[in-house]
């Protein structure tokens, strides 16, 4: 369980098919300042807004595990070394909570259809399938790239967000631009009182 509130990134260094694990599944090594302890290995970390299990501890590096079900849902897919990812660590009992609960169970991608820069601010519309509109209200919460944020408004097949400065600076949601595709998770609460009321 995360918060969704960001404040380190890492640089992909490698991505490798091992065959310790389910075929079809990868390994990802990631450089980042981010610090962890031996302890933490087998715990689970939101890379990107996805939830994953921190395998491996090297010098200046972490390996991560993706298996298929999360290549196929999320945007680690298309990874490349050199892609900038978003860093949490998961919550701990007492931390102060900021955002909004982020399971990093991504629900699906968006597009990017445009950015707006208005007093520093980006005004970002993402693409939305329709089949995804019901779990969506405007001032409601979302995770982009595993950053908390609030929808603004809703377009027909289409919602936005705002991105103040502070949290561009520290998450790579800065480097989006037209036609990107990122990784989405729905608020937990709307997902299971839509459940509830289909």
């Amino acid at each position: 369980m995360f918060n969704g509130i960001v404040y380190n990134i890492g640089i992909i260094k490698k991505i490798k098919k091992s065959p310790k694990y389910v075929k079809g599944s990868l390994v990802i090594e990631i450089t980042s300042k981010i610090k962890f302890k031996k302890s933490d290995i087998g715990e689970s970390v939101s890379i990107d807004g996805v939830c994953l299990t921190l395998i491996r501890i090297n010098p200046r590096s972490f390996l991560f595990y993706l298996s298929k079900e999360t290549l196929k849902r999320s945007t680690f897919k298309n990874a490349y070394t050199g892609k900038v990812v978003n860093i949490e660590k998961s919550l701990f009992y007492g931390k102060k909570i900021s955002g909004h609960y982020v399971q990093g169970h991504v629900d699906t991608t968006c597009e990017v259809k445009n950015i707006k820069v208005i007093d520093k601010s980006w005004f970002i519309n993402f693409s939305l399938e329709k089949k995804y509109k019901n779990l969506i209200v405007e001032k409601g919460s979302i995770s982009i790239n595993g950053v908390s944020l609030t929808i603004s408004k809703i377009i027909s097949n289409s919602f936005q967000i705002a991105v103040i400065p502070h949290t561009l600076k520290l998450t790579n949601l800065i480097n989006l631009k037209r036609g990107d595709k990122v990784n989405v998770e729905f608020d937990m609460v709307g997902k299971y009182l839509n459940q509830i009321y289909k």
